[in-house]
């Protein structure tokens, strides 16, 4: 750990005085543990501390039942931190023991720690109102409560309404078994939903009056599939079969449905792959007769990094330096890291090279700070987090949550969400971003420096909204999709 400067020492101690309220608001989303677009309780409960805060908050933007903004201040510079609390669906999962165990058959789970997110993101939007208030700084802090980030774009919603254009820096965060600054981009996504219709017949007496629909998605299936041969090797194609048409096979289905995610680096390229996936729908319902309906359900753009801010928090993250686990921490987390496969802990080892996994195996909970490189990396998957990063400069980090190795998306993952050491990772990326923020509050030339490497990223391109003008967010829909 570097030496705290004024402003880290400052932020620690004001995140730190309130610990416990941030720790509690942690552990009842866990429990809470409500899937896409149907996070009520989490929502307001983040709502209620935040106008206990002083914040005054506006609920429902951009369509969203459980969205909403907290704001604090007025005028320039403005400051946003982005907040998820969703949950997946199948991921109940006891807390602080090391065996699958669910707390509620098929239930809900916190696989990828957005309980710590969220909180994480408004400990921070707390510390800079706190600080900002003392030092009688102008502008504006932010705290953007975001829905359904698991394949249901709550952010996308909301850049495409606009509620990012007048905000000059974006901060996130997530959970993970570092603790470093993304500089990462992630792949654009196309979420669709396809609806085929036939005839039913009786399949034994009548097979030639029938018209399978079921046949029409097994056929745009494997049309898919063949397709994957001539695509761009960073692309991804996945999906899943939502409906089958019944469970009689003597019944020829006369409707059966398939849901696709289709990603690629650039915008550009996922609407290409989109409309070639389309063909597909349509040649297959031409082959069987039947008739296809289909929409864009959800998508994001690339993320766009920011060298300028990366720098910043990295150096914030220094002097913070890692939260110690107790050897108590260290022995929960070693059982964890016991209950992976062979193949889990070899793909964690490439991460982190021989030396760094031998260490991490032995003591799974990574007490340093990962130096930053300025070389770009590339995730394969997607986040709504890039369509506020194509609007603003944004800059994210990762803190160690969770075990060394531990995936995303686990009830392992569940399992260590309410830890000691899951509550000083997030506190530790709360005190980051909030002194990247106010280093960006105090210093213009840094925040148009962040501004003018955002335009030369984009060399030129705008951002366009992959989502319909007219496609609105599903309201209390209890049908959960697969997470992106």
């Amino acid at each position: 750990m570097e030496k705290l400067t004024a402003l880290s020492e400052k932020i620690t101690n004001l995140i730190d005085n309130k610990r416990t309220l941030f720790t509690q608001l942690s552990d009842q989303i866990w429990e809470f543990a409500e899937t896409r677009f149907e996070e009520f309780r989490s929502a307001e409960l983040l709502c209620e501390a935040m106008e206990k805060e002083g914040f005054e908050v506006k609920k429902g933007i951009a369509g969203l039942e459980t969205g909403f903004i907290a704001s604090h201040g007025s005028g320039h510079p403005v400051i946003a931190f982005l907040g998820e609390y969703d949950a997946l669906a199948g991921l109940s999962q006891q807390a602080s023991i090391n065996k699958f165990e669910p707390i509620k058959k098929n239930g809900n789970g916190h696989g990828c720690g957005h309980n710590l997110l969220g909180v994480g993101a408004l400990a921070a939007a707390i510390a800079v109102k706190d600080y900002m208030k003392e030092h009688k700084l102008a502008g504006t802090v932010q705290y953007f409560g975001c829905p359904a980030e698991e394949s249901g774009y709550g952010k996308t919603f909301m850049a495409r309404d606009g509620f990012f254009k007048d905000v000059d820096a974006a901060f996130s965060w997530h959970p993970a078994t570092m603790n470093a600054v993304m500089n990462s981009t992630a792949n654009a996504v196309i979420h669709a939903h396809f609806k085929f219709k036939g005839r039913s017949a009786h399949a034994g007496a009548a097979p030639h009056l029938g018209r399978s629909a079921l046949d029409a998605v097994e056929l745009m299936n494997v049309g898919v599939n063949y397709m994957r041969e001539h695509t761009i090797d960073e692309a991804r194609i996945h999906y899943a079969v939502t409906n089958t048409g019944g469970l009689a096979p003597n019944v020829v289905q006369a409707e059966a449905e398939v849901t696709y995610l289709i990603r690629a680096p650039k915008p550009y390229q996922v609407k290409e792959l989109y409309d070639r996936v389309v063909d597909c729908a349509r040649g297959a319902a031409l082959m069987t007769q039947t008739k296809v309906d289909y929409e864009i359900q959800g998508s994001c753009h690339n993320l766009i990094p920011n060298l300028t801010l990366e720098k910043v928090m990295h150096q914030y993250m220094q002097e913070i330096g890692a939260p110690l686990a107790t050897e108590q921490d260290i022995n929960y987390a070693k059982t964890i890291y016991e209950t992976l496969t062979d193949e889990e802990k070899r793909a964690a080892a490439l991460q982190v090279g021989k030396q760094g996994d031998s260490q991490l195996a032995e003591r799974p909970i990574a007490d340093f700070i990962v130096p930053f490189s300025e070389k770009e990396t590339f995730m394969g998957g997607s986040t709504d987090v890039a369509d506020v990063s194509w609007n603003v400069p944004t800059a994210q980090c990762v803190t160690s949550t969770w075990a060394f190795g531990t995936p995303f998306h686990t009830w392992q993952a569940v399992a260590q969400g309410k830890e000691s050491y899951a509550h000083d990772a997030m506190l530790l990326a709360g005190k980051a971003m909030a002194c990247t923020a106010i280093s960006a509050l105090e210093n213009p030339e840094l925040l148009e420096k962040a501004k003018k490497e955002l335009v030369e990223r984009l060399d030129g391109e705008t951002y366009e909204s992959l989502i319909p003008k007219e496609l609105t967010p599903p309201k209390n829909k209890k049908k959960v999709y697969q997470t992106i």
